[in-house]
């Protein structure tokens, strides 16, 4: 310790040397030292632009998704160019189903497809990177672990009900099954927040579409019945009036064999992922519309201005507010109510549901939890009443797994997120 001490009371004092000039900062004249400081804080703004340029370069690609996230169904109404479709996405580009060119694996099996949906304000590209060009998330992970699984991202309007896009989901899946019958083999469909709406949303009008198609037919089977019954009984007596003692055996007439019923994604859908999705709503979005509503009441120029430009924000973050799925819903006169009508959307049989809760706290057993879960989702909302419910039809398989000291992003990035997926999926 004194030697300690001895050193330090004797060692020489040196600052490090500064970038303008080789010669230590105690030598240099203090003119000069003052010189260098104040270049240094006359660079600092100049420094801390060029590097907010740098990140708002590297993270350009979502200024199109917030944008259209915060005012996507009023860009829509006015057919603006900055409208995103809903679509595939590879290289940075929107690609037509008919394009994607899928191929089944090797010995003509057809490939696990897994595809992937960003939240409000999101693309595909948190599915792909992080903060750099090395830092690979689950999309190109799962692809390099898992070679015969065949990846797909979808890049969608956030800003637009959350019904239409599901409906848009609906479609694009539909087509993507039927161009490609043989290359798409189980289907797999992972959704981060609002994305995992979306899938829930594109099974209940699947049903619909397949309910409908049903009876469809069904009218169409009757209407035939009765026609091969007519020109049965017609050929009977026909026969029998150009033989008046028929021998017995019976015509040999022909009968309509039912049609086989049409392969849909919802025949091939094996799993689905909820990745911190507001099955219950969104507090956030639950707080601005009651802010909205109280500033309206009391109804001074000042509360109304600020409640007119809460109201500005979309159809979309509107709907995040009791996770309303189905058309009827926003369609009600009574949607702005405080405790608006709400259909419940069943979950899809022989379909296997993981349902991943982030929490920014390290217990799961409190209040705060349950509302705050992991920041922007309750734990409570995102593991879903529906998904706990104890009268539920038997043989629903589902997992509830709670990731602790997680926030909504780091959801994306989780390397045992990740390993749950891959697990599963592979």
């Amino acid at each position: 310790m004194c030697a300690a001490a001895s050193f330090a009371t004797f060692a020489p004092v040196t600052e490090p040397l500064d970038q303008d000039d080789a010669t230590p900062s105690p030598r240099r004249p203090r003119w000069k030292r003052v010189a260098a400081a104040v270049g240094r804080a006359a660079r600092a703004p100049f420094d801390g632009a060029g590097a907010l340029y740098r990140i708002g370069q590297d993270n350009l690609h979502f200024t199109l998704p917030v944008l259209n996230g915060a005012f996507g169904d009023q860009l829509a109404a006015r057919h603006d160019r900055r409208t995103i479709p809903f679509s595939f996405r590879r290289y940075a580009a929107d690609v037509a189903v008919a394009d994607l060119g899928l191929q089944p694996a090797n010995g003509g099996r057809p490939r696990t497809t897994v595809v992937f949906l960003h939240g409000l304000m999101g693309d595909e590209v948190i599915w792909q990177t992080g903060h750099g060009p090395d830092d690979l998330r689950f999309g190109p992970r799962l692809q390099q672990d898992l070679p015969e699984v065949c990846c797909l991202y979808v890049r969608y309007n956030s800003g637009l009900h959350i019904s239409e896009n599901g409906r848009r989901l609906h479609e694009l899946l539909t087509e993507l099954v039927a161009t490609y019958p043989k290359a798409v083999g189980e289907l797999v469909l992972v959704g981060h927040s609002m994305g995992g709406l979306l899938i829930r949303s594109a099974g209940y009008y699947a049903e619909e579409a397949a309910l409908e198609s049903e009876k469809s037919n069904g009218e169409n089977d009757s209407t035939i019945s009765s026609a091969a019954l007519v020109g049965e009984e017609r050929d009977t007596a026909e026969l029998a009036l150009e033989d008046p003692q028929p021998s017995g055996k019976k015509p040999n007439t022909k009968t309509k064999q039912q049609a086989p019923k049409p392969n849909t994604w919802l025949d091939r859908l094996r799993d689905v992922f909820l990745l911190g999705v507001p099955n219950d709503g969104s507090f956030l979005e639950q707080n601005s519309h009651f802010t909205s509503l109280v500033l309206r009441k009391i109804n001074l120029w000042p509360t109304r201005a600020i409640s007119g430009l809460l109201d500005q924000r979309s159809n979309g973050i509107k709907d995040l507010r009791h996770a309303l799925l189905v058309d009827e819903d926003w369609q009600s006169p009574h949607a702005d109510d405080l405790f608006p009508p709400r259909t419940v959307v069943p979950l899809l049989p022989h379909v296997h549901y993981h349902v991943l809760v982030g929490s920014l706290l390290k217990s799961a057993s409190s209040a705060l939890h349950d509302y705050f879960g992991d920041g922007l989702v309750g734990a409570g909302s995102a593991a879903g009443r529906i998904f706990q419910d104890p009268a539920a039809p038997p043989g629903r398989l589902i997992s509830t797994r709670v990731y602790p000291q997680l926030h909504h992003g780091t959801l994306l990035s989780n390397p045992e997120v990740y390993q749950y997926l891959r697990e599963r999926i592979g």
